[in-house]
């Protein structure tokens, strides 16, 4: 079966991992040029100058522990491998002609935050970093490829997290809302989807990465997720008035989870963890916040920042459509298990013994995609979009140039075999579809190369030396066929 006449095939990327050309054209620091490569086995890290003037590391996932008056700075002994990414920042015309060669319908990206306004707050933009993103609008529409943009995608400006602890203060609101105009302003006859914050739920995973936050808790990353529903909201209304055709959708990191058993306990810790995810879906999607999680506050007397004007924002700044990233699934059970496993920075639990798992340990879990969709579609009624779903692996070149990449092909054609199915059977409505990733860049969760999900391999190595020259993989074909026929054709 064929998926809709006007199914949005396309491919994704993020800035901050695929851009590279840190500082070049103006451009200012983020917070992730502040955070080391890391591995399957060794985390990332945060890098700082303590008291004494040197360097301190701390765990990105701990970065609840840094004081908020810590010197954030690189160190020539360390690895940064956003500096350089994987070069589209110079490789651009390259990459979009290839993105046409392939046949996508869109091409999701981000804006760097700091490539428009360098230290978040300044009083105008950054005029080469505008010309910069409208060249490559001005290239994806002569290809017809329409671009997909996320606003915030796991980018804040390094100073204002210097100046108030990045979202942890309100003031983060007018200086989002100022960059939101000038985007939207600036590209307004080039872009018509577009998303606000990129899996905005991990804030209360990663809160440095998500969103650039130092020395946090429960209370703060309250707050913080309530300033950036508000931002949202009134990017939205801000958005529309600016351009009425304009398409708004939220994003949120979904990795479908069972129970581990059929134990009343571990369906009801299952039931929580999926609530964690909904509750920055439903604030967005709905326009108030859920029953279940005001009662949540009251039960750790968590007080949130939230003014009257605020919810009339939210009711009024809800989404066209509802985005969301699926790798992989995970358990839940309310026992000691030894045999847990991580992917996509959340604890999966329990190994399932009923799926098989990618190199890096993440569970192969196509049918938990189709459920996903299933859940997500009966709970808001509103258009689906899958905007992120691959497989990292350690792709080989061949002497001849080649990347033989079946288990990737593999895992694609069951994730779209069950989106069909979730369409034609189940009666989901999913309008598009952008695997993670167009071309080779560096792992969010890992910060390697060596963890490769592109349809296009990037010659370089973990420590960022190499040609940095493209080569087709074996999926980059196969997709191109699925495109052409419209999903028609799957072998």
């Amino acid at each position: 079966m064929k998926f809709p006449d006007n199914f949005l095939w396309g491919a994704a990327s993020a800035a901050n991992q695929y851009e590279g050309g840190m500082q070049e054209h103006g451009k200012g620091l983020s917070n992730i040029d502040v955070v080391t490569q890391g591995s399957k086995e060794l985390p990332r890290y945060i890098t700082y100058k303590g008291k004494n003037g040197k360097k301190q590391r701390c765990e990105v996932w701990k970065s609840g522990t840094i004081s908020r008056d810590a010197e954030f700075a690189c160190f020539d002994d360390e690895q940064y491998p956003n500096h350089f990414a994987t070069d589209f920042f110079h490789r651009y015309e390259e990459d979009i002609a290839a993105m046409k060669e392939l046949g996508i319908k869109t091409y999701r990206m981000s804006i760097a935050w700091t490539r428009i306004y360098p230290n978040g707050d300044d009083e105008y933009p950054n005029e080469q970093g505008l010309q910069f993103y409208e060249r490559i609008f001005q290239l994806l529409k002569e290809a017809d490829i329409e671009p997909l943009v996320t606003i915030n995608h796991y980018e804040v400006p390094l100073q204002l997290t210097k100046k108030w602890n990045s979202w942890a203060d309100r003031r983060m609101i007018a200086c989002f809302l100022k960059f939101t105009q000038t985007i939207f302003e600036r590209y307004q006859s080039y872009v018509t989807y577009w998303l606000t914050f990129n899996e905005i739920n991990h804030i209360t995973l990663l809160p440095f990465i998500a969103a650039g936050i130092v020395d946090s808790d429960e209370q703060m990353i309250a707050n913080a997720s309530h300033y950036q529903f508000v931002a949202a909201a009134q990017c939205i209304l801000q958005g529309r008035k600016i351009n009425p055709n304009f398409k708004f959708g939220c994003m949120i990191g979904y990795p479908q989870s069972y129970p581990y058993t059929c134990s009343p306990n571990d369906n009801y810790l299952n039931l929580q963890f999926l609530n964690n995810c909904f509750f920055y879906s439903d604030v967005q999607v709905r326009g108030y916040y859920p029953p279940y999680k005001l009662k949540e506050f009251e039960r750790k007397q968590l007080h949130v920042d939230m003014l009257e004007e605020d919810l009339k924002v939210l009711k009024k700044g809800t989404v066209d459509y509802v985005s969301f990233s699926y790798y992989t699934s995970g358990t839940k059970t309310s026992e000691i298990i030894e045999n847990s496993g991580k992917g996509n920075m959340v604890d999966l639990g329990p190994v399932n013994p009923y799926l098989t798992a990618s190199q890096w340990g993440w569970p192969i879990d196509p049918m938990g995609l189709r459920i996903a969709c299933i859940t997500l579609y009966d709970r808001y009624q509103k258009p689906l979009f899958l905007v992120e779903n691959g497989l990292g692996a350690n792709d080989v070149l061949t002497e001849d140039k080649k990347i033989h990449d079946d288990y990737r092909i593999y895992y694609l054609q069951k994730h779209i075999e069950a989106m069909r199915d979730a369409i034609y059977v189940d009666g989901v409505e999913i309008i598009g579809y952008t695997p993670w990733s167009f071309v080779d860049l560096i792992s969010a969760s890992t910060g390697e190369i060596k963890k490769r999900y592109g349809f296009i391999y990037v010659d370089c190595d973990i420590s960022g030396n190499g040609s940095y020259n493209r080569y087709k993989k074996d999926s980059f074909y196969w997709y191109k066929k699925v495109i052409s026929s419209n999903g028609e054709n799957l072998s």
